[in-house]
Parts: C-alpha cells; structure tokens; sequence
C-alpha cells in the first residue's frame, strides 16, 4: 500500500500529501544506493562450517584454508568467524592478505569490516608492497590497520618499514601504497649505509628515496659530517638535498656551513649557500660571510660574494676584516724546511676591497692573504692607514708577525703621510717605501728612490720652526709619539727650509699627495660603506 495513502489525513491540504510522497521516494533512494555501494564479503572456501550460538552468536565458525574474497583482495587463514550479517569476519592463524598483484599482508590475527573496508592486523604483522619488484618495500609492526577505502596503512605501537635502500623505525608510521609516500613521527630513525637520520617527524618516499624533513633533524656520517636541519629534503640516494631555515652542516676538522638556503651535495663535497651565509673553519681560524657563497670540502675552497666579509681570528687581540666585492678561499698544501706537508690559507679579495685591524686599516682593488707567512699583498690604488699615517703605493705588502703588524712594504709611486695639525701634513715621496710599526704604531719609515720629504720641524715649546724641503736618494724618518721626532738623510741631500711665514704658494704639497682619510674604514663595520672616489 502507498504510504502517502494509507496515512492520509482529510484534514491535511494536497500539497502536504505530494510532499510526503516525494520525501519517501528519497529515502527508499538512499537506502538502495548504500546497501549497493557495500559490496559482500564471500567466503570462497573452507573445509568445515559450524555453529555456536551459545559462545559466538550470528558466527559461522570456519576451520581448514579459509577463503574470503572481497573485491580484488583475498584473505586467506587457518580458521575464523564470519558475521555474515555485519559483512566482517575475525580470521586466525597463518593470515594472508592479498590485494592486487602488489600488496601483501601477513599476520597471526586479522579483524575486517567489509562495510568500511577497514583490516584490522595483529601480531607479527607484515605488510609487502611491490612484490612484483626484485626489493618490495616491507613494513613490520605488531599492530597494522589498513583501511582500503582510503589505501593507508598505518601502526602506532611501533614499527619498521625497509626498502632497498633505507631502514626506518618510529612509533607511528603511515604508509600510502599507491603514492609510497610515508609519514613517520616519534623517535624517528632512518639507517642509511652511510649515515643515520633522526627526527621527531619526517616524510619519505620508497620510491624516490627522498626524505621531507619538517621538524628538527640530525644527518650524521660516522666520524665525518654532521647535518643539522628543521626543514627541506634530503635525497637519500644520491645524497643531494636542500636545507632551511638556518640549518648547519658541520664537517671534520670544524668546518661548517650556515645559511638561509643550503644546496648541498654530499657525495662530492659541495654546497650552495643564499641569504646570511656563515663559512667558520676552525682549524684556520677564520669565518666568511656574506648573501651567497659556495663551499668544496675536499680543499675547503670557497667564495662569498654580496656583502662578503672574511674575518680572520687566528689572534685573539688583532681581529682582521675584510671585505670585498667578492671573496675567495681555499687551503694549499706545500712543504715545509723540514720537508714536511702543511697546509696554508689563500684568501683573495677582489673589487672594492676594504680591511680593518685595530693596528691598521687598508683599501685597494684586490688582496691576497697567505696565512703560511702571514702576509697581506695589496694591488691596485693601495692603502694603508695607522693612527695618523698614510701610506701608498703602486702596490704593498703588509707582514703580520705574531698577530700583529710589523712592517709593510709599497713599491711604485710610494707616498707617507703624517696628519701634523687639521692643514698641515708631513710628507715622504719616493719609488719604495718600508713602515715599521712598534707595539701597533709606525716607528719609523725608510723611504728610497728620489726620495722627497716636506716636513715640520718644531721647537722644543712645540711650535713649528718652519717647512723644510729635502731631495735625497734615501731617507729615514723616526716617529715616536705620533710625530716626527728626527729624520736621517744620505750625504747627497739637498733641501730649503721655508719660515712658516714665507712658504710659497703650492710648495706644501708634494706631487704625488693626497690624503683619503674619507676612504678609510674607521671600524669592522664601515668595511662595507661603498667608496668610489681614490
């Protein structure tokens, strides 16, 4: 009978019996669609059936090679109990589970629900995936559910899943068959035959091999290379990765790597830093800087550009900084009067280049600093500043000796100035000059080659005697206190001294003079302040 017409009220308008009608034809709808999209559990074979009404009620007890099919996947056991109403079955001993060509499961107990595709595994459980291939992917846990719906299994009781390359344990573990992708959290540890992974969560992928990293992670190659990151990727096959967020890469012998970015090759020892990069070799003694840079281990070469900076900190008193357009550095190897192997430090500078120590200060267009002598060559438009001392030249040589400066050395178009007074400036011009400094000041100052001087001399009250010009082929200027204190000349020297009053004009200035004092870096920061104008 009709359901509208058997409750139909006279009192109730038409239009309410239409709706109705319309309501119950949807509800027999829905309930046809959800009978129909559970599809039945069959049992395809057993060699006993039984009941126990009394102890397992609704249960057809099953015993000797049990098989269900649902779908494409078959599950076979030694005996189980089968609701036929509720489409589920418990299956016990020897358990197997097949879906497909790819997937296997094995356990000692097995709970599936056919209506929400959920399988239950218990004790001794092992998942097999891609058993077509020669290294399936191969999950052991003592606890597995696999829900088929979704095509995920996961454990959360502790479990292991190998591959052909990489063994990882953790806690909890999920594995998705068809984009082998898994997700790992809780003491998760990754065995590689060449380092081991640890992390609180990590993503992996079977096939690829490539781990996600998205939480704080250590990659370390036993007596080697440390890696610590809290995200990016790490290629386990090819060990190539990209780490973020600050993360460092510490190699044997204390050297490490930091940055923003990080491209790093382990295979062949090599890394790509952007943004903040921080290069510290222990070892030499030295950090490098800047917004990019590249890194070999096997030399530990490497090179910074935009705001590079080199800080060299083998002396604890006498930091040295230094900057340039672009920065490069590398270990050499040489023998020494023993005729033993050691290593040095190359660092070169190019374009713009600026350096501050507290003892002295230079600017010039390119450096190179050999640490096997401890010295610093100047190219192009050098120079050197220390207290109120200029010094110039086609090019210099600075020498440090135990961390120190103790002389330098210019060849070409030498120039020295000493900053008397605001207006007056003591002079030395000549082809080759040597400064020797004394506890971080310039003791004294050998100038050779048509050697000029215009200097001051002053009275015993301090006041200024007059200028006094000097042609000589070599002289010597001693300083003590940042002044003048006496100068010494060959035999062959001519000279005029002018009263303060009767100086000609023009005739205080050497020709080759200048004084860049707005060049000169004041402090470890000013290394960077662009100069454009000597």
């Amino acid at each position: 009978m009709d359901f509208c017409a058997k409750h139909k009220n006279p009192y109730v308008p038409l239009r309410t019996h239409r709706l109705l009608r319309t309501l119950c034809s949807l509800f027999i709808v829905h309930c046809s669609l959800s009978v129909s999209a559970q599809t039945m559990v069959y049992l395809e074979h057993s060699e006993t059936l039984s009941f126990d009404q009394e102890r397992i009620a609704d249960a057809q007890i099953l015993r000797g090679n049990v098989v269900f099919r649902h779908e494409e996947a078959l599950m076979y056991c030694d005996s189980a109990y089968f609701y036929e109403n509720t489409n589920s079955l418990d299956a016990f001993g020897h358990v197997r589970f097949v879906q497909g060509d790819s997937l296997r499961g094995y356990c000692d107990k097995l709970f599936y629900d056919g209506n929400t595709r959920l399988a239950r595994m218990r004790r001794h459980v092992r998942l097999e995936h891609g058993v077509e291939d020669e290294n399936p992917t191969i999950l052991t846990t003592d606890s597995l559910n696999y829900n088929r719906k979704q095509n995920v299994a996961y454990y959360y009781t502790g479990g292991t899943v190998r591959d052909s390359l990489n063994t990882l344990v953790s806690v909890r573990g999920r594995y998705m068959p068809k984009t082998k992708q898994a997700i790992f959290s809780k003491e998760v540890h990754l065995t590689n035959p060449k380092f081991i992974l640890t992390s609180d969560t990590l993503l992996y992928n079977t096939d690829t091999k490539v781990t996600d990293i998205v939480s704080p992670t250590v990659i370390v190659y036993e007596k080697e290379t440390d890696i610590y990151t809290s995200r990016g990727w790490y290629n386990t096959s090819n060990e190539r990765s990209m780490l973020l967020d600050r993360s460092l890469v510490y190699h044997i012998g204390g050297k490490t790597m930091t940055g923003d970015t990080i491209y790093y090759d382990k295979s062949i020892g090599f890394g790509k830093v952007l943004g903040q990069m921080v290069m510290i070799d222990s070892t030499q003694h030295a950090t490098l800087y800047g917004e990019y840079g590249e890194m070999w281990e096997t030399d530990s070469r490497g090179y910074a550009t935009d705001s590079a900076l080199m800080v060299d900190w083998s002396d604890a008193e006498h930091f040295t900084y230094i900057h340039g357009d672009t920065l490069f550095t590398e270990q050499l190897h040489y023998a020494d009067s023993a005729m033993a192997d050691s290593t040095y430090r190359r660092v070169r500078a190019h374009y713009g280049v600026r350096v501050w120590r507290d003892d002295m200060q230079m600017v010039c267009d390119s450096m190179v600093y050999l640490s096997s002598d401890s010295t610093i060559h100047l190219y192009t438009h050098p120079i050197c500043w220390s207290d109120n001392q200029q010094i110039a030249a086609d090019s210099m040589t600075v020498f440090i000796v135990n961390g120190e400066v103790d002389h330098a050395i210019g060849d070409g178009n030498a120039l020295c100035v000493m900053s008397d007074t605001l207006d007056i400036y003591n002079q030395m011009s000549g082809k080759q000059v040597t400064v020797l400094m004394k506890e971080g000041e310039v003791d004294l100052i050998d100038m050779s080659g048509n050697a000029l001087t215009i200097y001051y001399p002053r009275e015993s009250d301090g006041s200024y005697v007059g200028m006094n010009t000097t042609e000589s082929s070599y002289i010597r200027m001693y300083i003590e206190g940042r002044k003048v204190h006496h100068i010494r000349f060959t035999n062959e020297t001519t000279g005029i001294l002018y009263p303060m009053e009767q100086i000609p004009a023009g005739a205080d200035r050497l020709a080759l003079f200048f004084w860049a004092d707005k060049q000169r870096p004041k402090d470890k920061d000013d290394v960077f302040r662009k100069i454009y104008d000597y």
